[in-house]
């Protein structure tokens, strides 16, 4: 919500909004996913994609999707975490039988 209520591009926003609307799931922070997105900081993580990956773990999702090339490369060299962190491509290759 954070990032969607930022984005200047006014029908992207309401695209984002839309999608969101479908969300079954909405993850509050707090002071564990804070602690995880910190030790995350600290690996080299962005602030925003740490809070994404702790909220993601935190719930138990088994896939964490993006299209950050910068954030999945970085996340390959980690060894803990808890959700897999894949491009659309990866997802799609995943769960396809």
């Amino acid at each position: 919500m954070f990032e969607t209520r930022k984005n200047p591009d006014a029908s992207r926003r309401e695209y984002a909004f839309e999608v969101l609307r479908q969300a079954k799931v909405f993850v509050h922070v707090n002071d564990e996913i804070e602690n995880r997105a910190h030790e995350l900081t600290k690996k080299g993580i962005k602030t925003l994609d740490a809070l994404h990956l702790a909220s993601a773990e935190h719930v138990g999702a088994d896939y964490l999707c993006t299209t950050d090339d910068k954030f999945l490369k970085k996340t390959k060299t980690l060894k803990d975490l808890k959700t897999k962190v894949i491009s659309p491509i990866q997802l799609i290759e995943e769960i396809t039988p």
